[in-house]
């Protein structure tokens, strides 16, 4: 006996029921889903190769180092190291502890190596927006919905403002595919609707395959599966000690599977070289506020001019604006809700929503309407202090929270057109469909805002190919990379150029183990690293160098084997460094060497 058998059944007999979609019927909507992607990515197509979201340069620029990475080991035949110095030399970056995108990156090695990654991070966009649709579609379906219901769930859920938003520059979010089929697992397990075995395997690689595509998501998704179960267990009590032992053997099946294939990836992030604890800096800025989920951004098409500014400039900018659900639909899931309360799937599934919406609002204390609310009148205030939990960024609840309104929509919308008269006309019959139609219009995406890329400078592999470097000969770039200099984090991942790097965009340990961003060593990031990116970049408010003892601490430290600058040996930057490494080896199109 399942844990929801009388929902399941009662969605089966449903007008337009799951189990009456065909074949047909379900390649047409993939197809649409896809037809959809490209339209919202068609800016991007225009020039795979040389352009690339705007609007979060950094994390762009970071993925494509990652997925450059990944195929680098590829070519040369083995898995992706965990921990390496190809970036942040000599001490190295922990890959398990950074957004490294490791399965993506091995499966779509022959694409990086061919066309590049910047092509490989635009396949990953499009499959993403087209996938996540696709899975939710697939899952509704599997749970009872019609085609057309669960259709409209899958829209929901794969163009959503939360990935749309994510796709600027956070392709581990963005790229959502797994979350749908991971909760769909999990509830066949816990219910009986799958083997014991065959269900729990099917778990566990789902759950190890997200963890090395993004550990973030996979964490919001195991406490939006958490709040379902216990939503579930709740409203059946009687079957539930019927189900605890055959629930326990497919979840420890699953549990045996992720042990087996992420045990020594998630040995080394916890217990490894450059382990951290605690979280970075920042993490409690990352929550919604009410006005997000009403305030349409930029990237729909029906927005404001004050609302997409409002977007844009917030304090974390419109990458992580995920909340945006607005009036309409928001309206529609609370009439569903109670409208349709008792049934179980929209029981757990409203419950989930607004329990994981209010999760995202964070744990600080904040104004509204001139009324200033304690923290502690949040679930997240008694949560974020937790192990691991307290490490999630709880805006980004907001993709799961989405998900859990696909469902409420499609569910509800069933119930809807079911409970309508037989002798009803047509259009009486399909008014719950207009209506849940007419909610998602203010939800289209606009296409993905595009750029041009930064342009590998002139000379830079001639360089490279004349200094010959060992792959694991540290080198410092100038500008020396960092979030605010991103560039040669690209220049590196267009060519494989350098084989390590100093410095670099990334999350890793202080030299007391405390999370942090971008600590190069000794410093977060060196003196001499600031002073020569703004010598680079802005020499006329550079002001004083750093001392010469400083200079030969932060070098002593470093012990670059070369020096590679975006610059001729004439102008302040490469008089200074002419001052500090002597007469530069040789001079090739924009870029000056020098040997050490």
């Amino acid at each position: 006996m399942g844990l929801v058998p009388t929902a399941v059944e009662s969605s089966r007999v449903a007008e337009g029921g799951g189990s009456r979609g065909g074949a047909g019927v379900r390649w047409l909507v993939v197809g649409c889903y896809l037809l959809a992607a490209v339209v919202v990515t068609w800016r991007l197509w225009v020039d795979p190769r040389g352009r690339a979201p705007v609007g979060d340069t950094p994390d762009v620029d970071l993925f494509v180092w990652f997925l450059r990475y990944s195929a680098a080991a590829v070519a040369h035949g083995r898995l992706p190291a965990l921990v390496t110095t190809a970036m942040n030399a000599p001490r190295g970056i922990n890959m398990m502890w950074n957004t490294s995108f490791l399965l993506p990156g091995v499966v779509l090695a022959p694409v990086t190596l061919l066309a590049g990654p910047q092509v490989s991070l635009l396949v990953v966009l499009t499959a993403g927006f087209a996938g996540s649709a696709a899975s939710m579609f697939w899952v509704l379906g599997r749970w009872g919905a019609g085609a057309g219901a669960a259709a409209l769930g899958g829209a929901l859920y794969g163009f959503s403002p939360a990935l749309v938003d994510s796709a600027i520059g956070h392709y581990n979010l963005a790229f959502a595919v797994g979350p749908p089929l991971i909760i769909d697992a999990l509830l066949r397990v816990v219910t009986g609707r799958s083997g014991v075995v065959r269900g729990g395997l099917w778990l566990g690689l789902l759950v190890a395959a997200q963890l090395f595509t993004g550990e973030e998501l996979l964490a919001d998704t195991a406490v939006a599966g958490m709040l379902l179960l216990v939503m579930l267990a709740a409203g059946h009590r009687d079957v539930v000690r019927e189900r605890v032992r055959g629930a326990a053997a497919g979840l420890a099946a699953g549990a045996g599977v992720v042990l087996a294939l992420c045990g020594w990836a998630l040995w080394v992030q916890l217990r490894g070289p450059l382990a951290q604890h605690g979280t970075w800096e920042g993490v409690g800025t990352f929550t919604n506020h009410l006005g997000f989920f009403v305030g349409p951004p930029g990237t729909l098409v029906f927005h404001t001019r004050a609302s997409a500014a409002a977007a844009a400039n917030g304090a974390n900018k419109l990458p992580e604006y995920l909340a945006y659900l607005g009036w309409p639909l928001i309206v529609v899931l609370v009439a569903a809700a109670v409208r349709y309360w008792r049934d179980a799937r929209v029981r757990a599934f409203a419950v989930t929503w607004a329990v994981l919406e209010l999760f995202s609002l964070g744990g600080q204390s904040r104004s509204f309407a001139g009324v200033v609310f304690p923290g502690g009148l949040l679930p997240w205030h008694w949560l974020q202090g937790l192990p691991v939990v307290g490490a999630i960024l709880p805006d980004r609840f907001s993709i799961l929270a989405d998900g859990a309104a696909a469902a409420v929509l499609a569910f509800s919308l069933d119930l809807a057109r079911s409970a309508a008269p037989r002798a009803a006309s047509w259009q009486r019959r399909n008014v719950p469909a207009a209506v849940a139609v007419l909610a998602l219009l203010p939800l289209i995406p606009l296409p993905v805002q595009a750029g041009a890329v930064s342009r590998v400078p002139a000379g830079w592999q001639a360089t490279f190919s004349r200094l010959e470097l060992t792959p694991r000969a540290r080198v410092l770039l100038v500008p020396v990379p960092y979030s605010h200099q991103p560039e040669p984090i690209l220049w590196q991942a267009d060519t494989g150029q350098p084989g390590s790097f100093i410095g670099g965009w990334f999350v890793g340990p202080t030299q007391t183990g405390q999370a942090t961003v971008e600590f190069f060593g000794p410093h977060r990031i060196t003196i001499l690293a600031l002073y020569l990116d703004t010598l680079w970049a802005r020499p006329s408010r550079a002001g004083p160098p750093p001392s010469p003892r400083q200079v030969r601490a932060d070098l002593a430290y470093l012990r670059p084997a070369a020096v590679v600058a975006v610059t001729s040996p004439h102008t302040p930057l490469g008089r200074y460094l002419t001052r500090l490494f002597g007469e530069p080896a040789f001079e090739t199109g924009q870029v000056t060497a020098w040997r050490r």
